[in-house]
């Protein structure tokens, strides 16, 4: 009789499910995810109810929205109860509750959603504050707003530095030191569960003004102190120009009206 009792108690578990469980979903943005129901069919009797973060979003087999219509037009119920969102945005992360209501008993099923953005193309620059008197530059790989991804640097296939989030939103940056004369192939990954960029480098573009900076100069007077004599030479050398040109316009100004008065003094020698 017990064991029986044990028997039925498991099949039960088994059909209604475990309501304090939570399957974790993970969709990229406009794609579509279907939340399925865990059961094979549903009778016309039974009652079918969705909700999205307490809000209920569709019932039986009639979707129904929140007053914002956030899901107008993107909603459908299978004959299973189960639920399909199409065209997904990212305002669609949340908790999703399934309630299947059979006689006196209740089939829940809970899904945490979260809708990813894809990933944008990661950006590489040089860092010139970091050039020195060694044949070297130090790059650095940034993307911005990311989240549950790996940063990665690739010198062909091999992997020589990576940095992660999880669960935090932030924006990154991986530095990588190379050599101006470097042949290697090397490229920027970053990647997540669902999708991955990647952006490849030209070492000697991007290592050209470092290059440039790694003369005597830099090592007598130091990487930052360098660049700020090239920017004032550079401002010294429009001030000369600009200075040039109103010289110019002020010759020709003046011989203009010493020309005017020529010919008004010639004017009155004739009238005379």
């Amino acid at each position: 009789m017990i064991c029986t009792f044990v028997l039925l108690l498991l099949n039960l578990v088994g059909v209604f499910g475990d309501a304090d469980a939570v399957e974790s979903v993970l969709v990229m943005e406009g794609d579509s995810v279907t939340l399925n129901s865990g059961v094979t069919e549903v009778q016309r009797d039974d009652d079918i109810e969705w909700r999205f973060n307490s809000i209920r979003i569709a019932k039986a087999n009639i979707p129904q929205y929140d007053r914002d219509e956030r899901f107008r037009d993107r909603l459908k119920l299978d004959r299973t109860g189960s639920l399909t969102i199409t065209n997904t945005r990212t305002t669609d992360s949340g908790l999703y509750k399934l309630t299947i209501t059979v006689g006196d008993n209740e089939i829940i099923n809970t899904f945490n959603v979260t809708v990813d953005a894809p990933l944008s193309i990661p950006v590489i620059t040089s860092d010139i504050s970091k050039c020195s008197s060694s044949p070297t530059c130090v790059l650095v790989c940034s993307v911005m707003d990311v989240i549950r991804v790996n940063l990665s640097w690739y010198k062909g296939i091999s992997l020589l530095s990576r940095i992660s989030v999880s669960d935090i939103r932030i924006s990154l940056s991986l530095p990588l030191e190379v050599e101006y004369q470097d042949n290697n192939t090397y490229r920027c990954v970053v990647n997540s569960p669902l999708s991955n960029q990647t952006k490849h480098v030209c070492i000697t573009d991007l290592c050209r003004l470092c290059s440039v900076l790694s003369s005597d100069e830099v090592h007598y007077f130091g990487g930052t102190e360098a660049v700020i004599r090239l920017v004032v030479t550079a401002l010294v050398g429009v001030a000369a120009v600009a200075a040039f040109i109103v010289l110019v316009y002020d010759i020709r100004l003046r011989r203009a009206e010493l020309e005017r008065h020529q010919t008004h003094n010639d004017g009155s020698k004739i009238l005379k």
